[in-house]
């Protein structure tokens, strides 16, 4: 035997030991479920549930497997999936609203719906990330935006409308429970057709794989056909979460696996996918059902099988080969202004706009100005969101323009790299573990998940030399295995799970004066001794090796600021949610204000952080009146084209 095929034989040993532990679990439940003489009722689950189900899940599995290698194949992107690009959060967030809004569409024309969303999100992705030739790290980073958006405000319509939404967004983490055969017959038809057209497409698609130049030079339209195949791909993605909700990262896997499994030919590759997508479902579905408590599962099958997206990407990150542009690096400020006339502008900022805050509204009857008796009314409900906005975007702006000095990375932010996400876990732990927890042990967990994906992302990015593609990758790696962790414990329900959507959509609206003023405090004691680090945050940009020649420790530092970033992350998480991407911007324009000593910018950036939070809150409260939006979503929608404008600025 040869060496190169020693991988290969241990691929094939390894699924078919799978394919036979998938089977042993489908007869355990066939054997469970067999009827007893006379039990028609037993009968009737096992004709119209138990074996539905068994076939859905190999059908939704092959269905995304294929969807998969398509998108991974057209966009010459190993980790593109339909979780990875925001296409299963644009179909749920379609049919999450088409349900409120329209519920008559989602009797009639569920699929298009989501469709639509899906495509939606897709399209918006390409519309980033064209100008820098779908660059891999930019369609994820543009993805992972769009999926944060999506969610969210999927979150949002759940929570205004009752609890009773709950089940929806239960049926969003993915059970595969059935009722009868129509959707497996619904499935297997769009299959079917779709692997039919990926067959007549196999030489465009093998063109698909060279370069752009080299592909038109060979006579193919690549935007026609890109398209083409896209829509494709979507149609399959689109089509299993309209018939059994999301199913995170089987598109990821399967077609890594099978590169790994020996595929070489792209007819390898795409039958390859189909039957690891099908096998990897069907198995993770037997799983979830042996452990089930009962008849109620521990978690919905697409919370389970999003559990594997993490650590799939963790495995990728050393196999991906993409390059951010020079302006991802921490760049000096291109003009130097004095600092003291900035600081107080920008504090004359925060002051209008908290006052515009306190005073300005919308009420019945349009925008008022609260005064006399009407402020003394108003001005209990506001000033706590304000004071509680201003220190959740001081403490962000202070952990961003900590990371981004500790890495030398102006991509570095607590949202980009996972570290609210991680604070995420830890709070769901908390929640799980000790109902009613106070509010300090809440913030514990919340430390805790924050730095240790902190610690975990940094460990992975110094295993690459801190590249800003690997970095950027291993955040997005553990937020995507931070948020599955807690999509899964939503979609067990309970109390914890509104507590947890509540957080997702991260709002002020609940918080009392006495939240707004330890939010405050805590934000005064926690940047209280970051500019006393001042020398240690101008040399760490300079590197490990200038750091240790000047006499600065930059573990010992480093690991000091990475703390204090982490317990930064960690409280203002605690108070507007996993959105914002105030880290990312408010250190960004601190440098492009024109002031370079690191304690002035400092100060700078907590001063726009401060003001991005107080309009954010201002916003989400009066343009949508009577309703109100999350502050997390609307400071995540002024965020994110900036993130997008940063990743599409030319090098210079």
């Amino acid at each position: 035997m040869s060496a190169a095929s020693l991988p290969v034989r241990l691929a094939a040993l390894g699924w078919a030991l799978m394919a036979g532990l998938a089977a042993a679990l489908f007869a355990r439940q066939v054997w469970l479920g067999w009827p007893a003489a006379g039990d028609e009722l037993a009968g009737i689950v096992l004709a119209y549930s138990t074996l539905p189900r068994a076939s859905i899940a190999l059908l939704a599995g092959a269905a995304l497997g294929l969807s998969g290698a398509l998108l991974q194949r057209t966009l010459r992107n190993p980790i593109a999936d339909p979780s990875t690009l925001g296409v299963a959060a644009g179909a749920q967030l379609a049919m999450t609203a088409a349900t409120i809004y329209a519920p008559l569409l989602m009797e009639t024309a569920r699929e298009p719906i989501a469709f639509a969303g899906g495509m939606a999100a897709l399209l918006i992705i390409l519309s980033l990330s064209w100008r820098r030739g779908l660059d891999p790290v930019t369609v994820i980073l543009s993805g992972m935006l769009i999926s944060l958006v999506a969610a969210s405000l999927s979150a949002t319509i759940v929570l205004a409308n009752g609890e009773y939404m709950m089940s929806l967004f239960i049926w969003g983490g993915g059970s595969l429970e059935q009722q009868g055969w129509a959707p497996s017959l619904s499935l297997l038809l769009r299959l079917g057709l779709a692997g039919a057209l990926a067959a007549a497409l196999i030489r465009p698609l093998q063109l698909l794989g060279l370069e752009d130049s080299s592909a038109r030079a060979l006579g193919l339209g690549i935007t026609g056909v890109r398209l083409l195949v896209l829509t494709l791909a979507v149609a399959l993605a689109t089509s299993v979460t309209a018939e059994v909700g999301v199913i995170g990262f089987i598109g990821l896997a399967a077609p890594n696996l099978a590169r790994l499994g020996g595929a070489r030919t792209l007819s390898q590759l795409l039958i390859a996918s189909v039957l690891i997508g099908a096998l990897i479902l069907w198995l993770t579905d037997g799983l979830v059902q042996a452990f089930s408590l009962g008849d109620s599962e521990i978690v919905p099958t697409g919370a389970a099988t999003a559990l594997l997206g993490g650590p799939m990407l963790l495995w990728l990150l050393p196999r991906l080969r993409p390059s951010l542009r020079p302006a991802a690096a921490l760049a000096a400020a291109r003009r130097r202004l004095p600092a003291r006339p900035v600081l107080l502008g920008l504090g004359a900022v925060v002051l209008v706009l908290a006052a515009l805050a306190l005073g300005l509204g919308r009420g019945g009857q349009g925008w008022f100005l609260a005064t006399g008796a009407m402020f003394e009314t108003v001005a209990p409900w506001r000033w706590p969101r304000i004071v509680s906005g201003a220190a959740a975007g001081a403490m962000l702006a202070t952990a961003g323009f900590v990371m981004q000095r500790v890495t030398g990375n102006a991509m570095a932010s607590p949202e980009v790299l996972g570290v609210s996400s991680g604070a995420g876990v830890g709070l769901a732990a908390v929640l799980i573990l000790w109902p009613g927890a106070s509010r300090s042990l809440e913030l514990a967990g919340a430390l805790g998940g924050s730095l240790a994906a902190l610690v975990l992302v940094l460990a992975i990015a110094a295993r690459n030399r801190f590249g800003a593609d690997k970095l950027l990758l291993a955040g997005i790696a553990v937020g995507s295995l931070s948020g599955a962790a807690v999509t899964t414990v939503v979609a067990r329900g309970g109390p914890e799970a509104m507590q947890l959507l509540n957080w997702v959509s991260g709002s002020t609206q609940r918080l009392a004066p006495s939240d707004a003023l330890s939010a405050g405090v805590l934000a005064i004691l926690i940047i209280a001794p970051v500019p006393f680090l001042s020398r240690w945050l101008g040399l760490l940009p300079l590197g490990p090796s200038v750091s240790r020649a000047l006499g600065l420790g930059p573990e010992m530092a480093g690991g000091v600021l990475v703390l204090l970033a982490a317990l930064l992350s960690a409280a203002s998480t605690l108070i507007v949610g996993p959105l914002s991407f105030v880290g990312l911007m408010a250190p960004h324009l601190a440098r492009l204000a024109g002031i370079a000593r690191p304690v002035p910018q400092l100060g700078a950036a907590i001063l726009i952080g401060m003001a991005l939070m107080i309009f954010s809150d201002w916003m989400a409260r009066t343009l949508a009146f009577p309703y109100q939006l999350p502050l997390g979503l609307f400071a995540a929608l002024i965020g994110g084209p900036y993130l997008v404008f940063l990743l599409n600025r030319k090098a210079r």
